[in-house]
């Protein structure tokens, strides 16, 4: 029997199709033809010797020396970097001027590296490079929200393959950042408790959907996930804001992230797939009601009409079937 799941978090109801389910190996990626991928590119933007064809440099690891991770401008922003925040206002009509922060951080100087490959000193800079840009992007008066995220493959939108990742400060808090944020503060004046930490406390305690604990992080598909594979990666110490993280959070997320994503190299092939930050905006760095946390979602299957007409997602994957199937696959 289908369930029609509600994640608490979301507020979105999922419909877990059990009937029309498929075992999680039939979700592998289907590769047609499997072509070396070189360690350098000439015509590589993100290549070592290839710096003059990205805009000036923002940030690198280490400081001196061959660079290991790069942040720069993105070379087609989607924002303007330059230029002063004003509203206007006109009947129905709200425009805010499209100042903000775009920048690209490019992962690794080998062209053929994907994330999941890296070693855990590797992710570590990365995640060390979010940090310092994110904070750094913080202190620009016009910025309200950072959002740091990847895609992975062409059914992810990206148009690169070297590894990279990017991050977005923008003028105003999207609304799906806002509602996630009521919707928590709602249920703390209700409850008198962070949701995430409630969630992240019934999801150990069950352990089902638990792919992967560390020391400080733990990785799991959520109750009402919305596709096959989906994970959140929940901090243990409640924190709201991804600028709270120690030099300790940084060694112990790159490593869980390592390991989650290359669990879905292996075990589905190499998928595409995105992952984002969600953190809360930059004046609600230090309340009780929110949380920050990672989510990492494969895209194994596609969106269709009922999902575009109705908001619902249709899960063909049992949540507790995928975290089984990750749990179980040797990553060392």
């Amino acid at each position: 029997m289908p369930e029609i799941r509600y994640n608490m978090i979301t507020r979105e109801w999922v419909v877990i199709a059990t009937e029309r389910a498929r075992r999680p190996d039939e979700f592998r990626k289907k590769i047609k033809e499997r072509t070396e991928i070189p360690s350098f590119m000439p015509d590589c933007p993100f290549c070592p010797g290839n710096e003059d064809k990205t805009p000036p440099e923002l940030l690198r690891l280490p400081s001196e020396g061959p660079w290991q991770v790069r942040i720069t401008s993105n070379k087609f922003a989607a924002l303007e970097r330059d230029g002063r925040l004003s509203r206007t206002t006109s009947g129905i009509r709200r425009t805010v001027t499209g100042v903000g922060i775009h920048d690209v951080i490019i992962e690794t100087p080998d062209h053929s590296k994907p994330t999941a490959l890296l070693t855990d000193h590797e992710v570590g800079m990365v995640i060390e490079a979010y940090r310092r840009r994110y904070l750094s992007v913080l202190e620009d008066g016009r910025v309200e929200q950072v959002t740091i995220f990847k895609n992975h493959g062409e059914a992810a939108g990206t148009s690169l393959q070297h590894s990279h990742s990017q991050l977005i400060g923008t003028p105003i808090i999207p609304t799906e950042v806002r509602d996630r944020m009521e919707t928590a503060l709602r249920h703390y004046d209700a409850m008198g408790e962070c949701i995430f930490c409630r969630t992240l406390e019934e999801e150990m305690a069950g352990g089902s959907r638990v792919v992967l604990e560390t020391e400080r992080f733990v990785a799991f598909v959520p109750f009402a996930a919305l596709s096959p594979f989906h994970l959140w990666i929940f901090p243990k110490r409640h924190e709201a804001s991804f600028g709270s993280v120690t030099d300790s959070d940084v060694a112990d997320l790159a490593r869980m992230l390592r390991l989650i994503l290359l669990k879905l190299y292996r075990g589905l092939s190499n998928p595409d797939f995105n992952y984002t930050i969600r953190t809360a905006p930059k004046d609600s760095a230090q309340v009780r009601y929110y949380h920050w946390y990672l989510s990492v979602i494969p895209r194994v299957t596609r969106l269709a009409g009922f999902e575009l007409g109705s908001g619902m997602f249709i899960n063909i994957s049992v949540p507790e079937e995928s975290a089984q199937f990750l749990r179980d696959l040797p990553v060392e």
